[in-house]
């Protein structure tokens, strides 16, 4: 669910922006992240605020995770494309590109899922409890261990403690393969290159026509047929665009359109497969864009969102989960008898706490963390962490 920091408004040019840097897709990542946070907690938290009936804009908020994965895998390509460009590049450059990706995913992951194994330890104890954490199912010592080693998204429905977590699983599989697929995609002749682009296509389409159309698959195995594939597209959709005049889609005509095709597709519940279809086109569009578009996204509290994005997806699950046993603790076992009143106010608390605790582990945790791990394995000292807006990569 994560890509690495892609601001830049001042290069629309892929092969010339600086490594690490695209214009407009951090932002755009902020904006999924909130988009998921609303879903899960109006549609699955309080159902009294689920809007369906109105609009599927909410209820649609798990496409978002279908973002994540084709933006990192666009964004990877941009940052990663020169140093595994063939097969003995990726020999000298892998193990500093686990060092990243870990550094990047890792630590927060970890703390967060430490904060809800103290918080269930201790809400037993305060009920009077004695069966401690149960060796099997989600939120047990099993799903700790899978969580602890990364493995949660291969069974997501027996092995999640924080459930957002299943995605980032999901692509630390993808980023594994992604350095051996990289160079075999860079080689490709353009023919090649679309005829992938079919291939990829079809598997989703495939894995539309066995679940009926729902992408909100999480579960399984059936998991990676959704996210893994994506990945490879965002990656696919960076070769073939930074191959095409800029003036092809650095239309505001260009921009503006697809949004409002995947605003009209979504209010009305159109297929999941088109909707991934029209978000998939967003994310080329959007970088190479310098006109109004770009100005508009590239406000300050949307950059700022973005660069939160992934403190705000994980962060959620665990507010959530303190959230329900708190209101348990209060008398309501069922958010469906809360009115849609108090349903709005719990949710605004929800979504305030989110953001306070996100800012908050961004540049405590994410930042920290993350350059002591790759200052430790590159055998120098930890540089003090900077705060919102330091660059990643």
């Amino acid at each position: 669910m994560v890509a690495d920091r892609t601001h830049d408004s001042s290069d629309t040019n892929l092969r010339s922006a600086p490594k690490g840097q695209l214009p407009s897709l951090t932002p755009l990542r902020g904006l999924a992240a909130f988009w998921v946070v609303v879903y899960h907690y109006s549609v699955q938290c309080f159902p009294n605020l689920d809007a369906v009936h109105y609009t599927h804009l909410i209820s649609k908020g798990y496409l978002a995770v279908d973002m994540f994965f084709m933006l990192s895998g666009f964004v990877m390509t941009h940052v990663y494309y020169r140093a595994f460009s063939d097969s003995e590049s990726v020999k000298l450059h892998y193990r500093n590109f686990l060092v990243a990706r870990v550094a990047r995913l890792y630590p927060l992951h970890v703390f967060i899922l430490l904060l809800f194994v103290a918080t269930a330890i201790t809400a037993q104890l305060m009920m009077g409890a004695s069966g401690g954490i149960p060796l099997r199912g989600p939120e047990s010592i099993t799903a700790f261990i899978a969580n602890v080693f990364m493995l949660q998204g291969l069974h997501a429905g027996k092995l999640s403690w924080n459930y957002p977590a299943w995605s980032i699983s999901v692509e630390f599989m993808a980023y594994l393969a992604f350095p051996l697929a990289l160079p075999l995609v860079w080689r490709t002749p353009s023919v090649g290159k679309f005829v992938l682009g079919l291939y990829l296509f079809t598997a989703l389409a495939w894995l539309a026509f066995l679940k009926s159309g729902d992408f909100d698959q999480w579960d399984g195995p059936i998991a990676l047929l959704r996210c893994l594939p994506e990945f490879l597209l965002g990656t696919l959709l960076y070769f073939v665009v930074a191959g095409m005049p800029e003036s092809w889609f650095n239309r505001d005509l260009a921009a503006f359109g697809i949004v409002a095709a995947t605003v009209v597709c979504l209010h009305f519940g159109a297929p999941d497969l088109l909707i991934v279809a029209f978000l998939a086109a967003l994310i080329p569009i959007a970088v190479i864009n310098a006109g109004h578009f770009a100005r508009l996204v590239n406000v300050a509290p949307l950059i700022w969102l973005g660069e939160v994005s992934y403190s705000l997806y994980l962060i959620h699950g665990f507010v959530k989960f303190v959230a329900v046993k708190l209101l348990g603790a209060f008398g309501v076992q069922n958010n469906a008898d809360l009115s849609s009143a108090n349903s709005i106010i719990l949710m605004l608390l929800m979504i305030s706490v989110c953001f306070l605790a996100a800012t908050a582990t961004y540049s405590s945790v994410e930042v920290t963390w993350r350059r002591y791990i790759r200052a430790l394995f590159e055998g120098r000292q930890a540089q003090p962490a900077r705060l919102v807006g330091s660059r990643r990569a």
